[in-house]
């Protein structure tokens, strides 16, 4: 019997469309429910408090430091009414966060082994953590210290005013540089854990890592010392915890040797 060239080639398609094409019906379906409950945040923010409430809560750390009957400004013609949407936005992103990584989550988690499952469900949960906590730190202490700093060295002569558009960007900024440096000890979890670097190594590197960690505050930051020894100081520290972390998630997150013999031959999903 002759060969067929093009059914064979059928045949070794046979079978692979419909569960390439079930994967992609299932991350539409959770990229549409992670975005209304972003939306659902956001229409929930819109009521209460309001963008202009959220932008007077994101503005009271430098406010509460301006001189008495100076206030913040709007040079751009829409401002008003587009810099508090955006943080209207921001803010429902982040209180939707435990949906949309859910979603990541339950799209990742069939073709996982238990052993990885118990690795990416602690590290997925503590790096939002540790990202909010940041932003916290950063809202609560470096802000209003730093714009107390500020307001000290100021010459009475001039008036503050900073501009509200302005303003919006630098906090952003700095609320995704204390919230990526949070992320520290997720880091070195993830770097031990693939065996990139041993436990001996994190702890033999811990004098370069200070040295940079001090490099890094004082490109990133504003220039005053608050703000840059604010940044420095916790990512020294939980530099220090995610080595005591790595050495936890490696031990209790080895593959069972039933798993590990068969690490290539990844389940069906």
């Amino acid at each position: 019997m002759a060969d067929d060239p093009q059914g064979s080639k059928k045949d070794e398609l046979d079978g692979s469309e419909a569960p390439f094409v079930s994967h992609l019906v299932e991350l539409r379906d959770r990229l549409i429910r992670a975005v209304i409950a972003v939306a659902i945040g956001f229409a929930a923010l819109a009521l209460w408090p309001g963008p202009s409430g959220l932008y007077d809560l994101l503005a009271a750390p430098l406010v509460a430091h301006l001189p008495k009957g100076a206030t913040l400004i709007a040079t751009n013609v829409i401002s008003p009414i587009l810099v508090p949407l955006k943080i209207t936005l921001m803010a429902a992103f982040m209180l939707a966060l435990p949906v949309v990584l859910y979603q990541v989550w339950a799209f990742v988690a069939p073709g996982l082994y238990s052993h990885e499952k118990k690795l990416v469900l602690p590290l997925v949960v503590s790096s939002t953590l540790l990202f909010v906590a940041g932003v916290a730190f950063c809202y609560f202490l470096v802000i209003p210290g730093m714009s107390k700093f500020i307001q000290a060295f100021a010459p009475a002569s001039i008036t503050a005013a900073p501009d509200i558009e302005q303003y919006f960007g630098f906090v952003l900024t700095l609320f995704l540089v204390f919230g990526i440096a949070f992320e520290v000890p997720i880091a070195v979890i993830v770097l031990a854990r693939m065996g990139v670097v041993t436990i001996v190594q994190l702890k033999q590197w811990r004098g370069y890592f200070i040295v940079g960690a001090f490099v890094i505050a004082a490109v990133v930051t504003p220039p005053d010392v608050i703000s840059q020894l604010a940044l420095a100081i916790p990512m020294c520290i939980l530099y220090e915890v995610g080595i005591v972390a790595a050495q936890l998630f490696i031990k209790h997150t080895k593959a069972p040797p039933a798993e590990a013999g068969t690490a290539g031959d990844k389940p069906a999903t």
